[in-house]
């Protein structure tokens, strides 16, 4: 569907020998959208989101203004209709899902309709991780036999998917074996500025190519928010949205508050992103960031692998934010290369995010937040060992306590950091 663009913000962007169509963010500023390139980078995703879906009716101009609104106060109350660029699934919430597709390709066959006509309206990605029992162990062929095991316990559930991924277009099943859900999301699925193909009106002439613009998504995992640490905005939901989503209806919501964590310097040797992490997690909690975005700025990430970003983003569900969010800078495109996108991938991002004003620089202004939190990195310190060394000698409970994370420690130390740590610190 092609945007009413208010703002006449449409262009083409020209990468290699390629021509991509986008909704560029400083037209709309120059054409009414004052002051819009101070927003934070989360925000200016939710804004693009808003200029390419105007409609008239899920997305008003009215709605579009409000983010340019958001700057005077910093927060607003106004509801937006956010359109995700795909949906992340696992096999708990996401099979179901396809079943439902299938009954209704079975009611519209039965009504006399193609049936072929029934498709997720967004591309969907179901990754088959939660539901794998272990029953063989200790030996080195304990892996693949599992694997084995998970297909002949569960072989109709497979068949069915199997069937789907080949009936269903934008539908693809990740098999069990591969990976969890949040690091083949990290390594192979997020493509940080996505494309698809479309009709555009660019000033006045409608030019039929493909369209670019960043990559967003829903996941049905709390900690869909990992990807957060490769600039892409995403953040879990209930099975019921993650659906909705896939059938083309808008995920509504509050334009957030915007909470900025500035830092600065370096970790010290021997400090894990883990440290970091609790860290972080005491400074928000404190602060209280329920139903906020969260989103880390200043000369600190530049010593910041995607690794470090990605576990910091997948504990947003710990410190209670809707997501943390990272913005693109070159760690970005070093990690789209040494994961293997392609080239062309790649250099779309980088001309992309710098023609948006989405490209993080050591030079780049500090963004307008809601609040900023400030930490410096080399003042980190070794969390996790002083806790595990106290827990060793005993200490009571309420002692423990003081130091403001021993939840947050607990949940450290089972799958959810175990899960972060995965894509660059096997």
């Amino acid at each position: 569907m092609t945007s009413l663009d208010s703002f006449k913000c449409a262009r083409t962007l020209k990468v290699g020998t390629k021509t991509y169509v986008y909704y560029s963010l400083p037209a709309a500023e120059k054409n009414g959208l004052k002051g819009i390139s101070r927003l934070p980078f989360s925000l200016k995703v939710l804004l693009e989101n808003l200029l390419r879906h105007e409609d008239g009716r899920s997305v008003s101009k009215e709605d579009i203004q409000a983010c340019a609104q958001w700057l005077k106060t910093k927060t607003s109350e106004r509801e937006i209709a956010f359109r995700p660029a795909r949906v992340l699934m696992q096999d708990f919430t996401g099979v179901p899902a396809v079943v439902d597709l299938a009954a209704m390709r079975d009611a519209m066959k039965n009504l006399g309709g193609d049936a072929k006509r029934i498709n997720p309206l967004v591309p969907v990605d179901l990754v088959i991780d939660h539901s794998v029992a272990i029953t063989y162990f200790g030996d080195n062929s304990a892996f693949k036999k599992n694997v084995e095991e998970e297909y002949k316990q569960n072989e109709e559930r497979y068949r069915f998917l199997k069937w789907a991924q080949g009936s269903f277009e934008s539908f693809r099943v990740v098999p069990p074996g591969t990976g969890i859900c949040h690091q083949v999301n990290l390594e192979y699925l997020s493509q940080t500025v996505f494309t698809a193909k479309g009709a555009v009106n660019v000033e006045g002439k409608s030019v039929t190519g493909e369209i670019a613009y960043p990559d967003t998504l829903l996941g049905t995992d709390s900690h869909t928010t990992m990807v957060n640490g490769l600039s892409v905005l995403g953040w879990g939901v209930g099975g019921i949205e993650a659906e909705a989503a896939m059938l083309g209806q808008p995920y509504s919501m509050v334009l957030p508050e915007v909470i900025g964590v500035k830092l600065s310097g370096n970790l010290k040797e021997g400090v894990t992103a883990t440290d970091l992490v609790l860290t972080v997690t005491q400074m928000l909690r404190k602060r209280g960031v329920v139903g906020k975005f969260v989103e880390f700025f200043g000369p600190g990430l530049s010593g910041l692998t995607i690794a470090d970003r990605a576990t910091l983003g997948n504990m947003s569900p710990e410190y209670g934010a809707t997501c943390g969010f990272f913005p693109i800078d070159d760690d970005t495109l070093d990690y789209l290369r040494t994961t293997a996108r392609a080239e062309a991938r790649v250099a779309l991002v980088e001309a992309y995010a710098k023609a948006q004003g989405l490209y993080r620089t050591k030079n780049t202004p500090d963004p307008m937040f809601t609040d900023v939190l400030k930490l410096e990195l080399d003042r980190s310190h070794h969390v996790l060992h002083e806790y595990l060394k106290s827990d060793r000698h005993g200490r009571s409970r309420s002692s423990r306590s003081q130091c403001g994370c021993q939840g947050a420690h607990r949940e450290a130390m089972g799958q959810d950091v175990a899960c972060a740590r995965l894509p660059g610190r096997r």
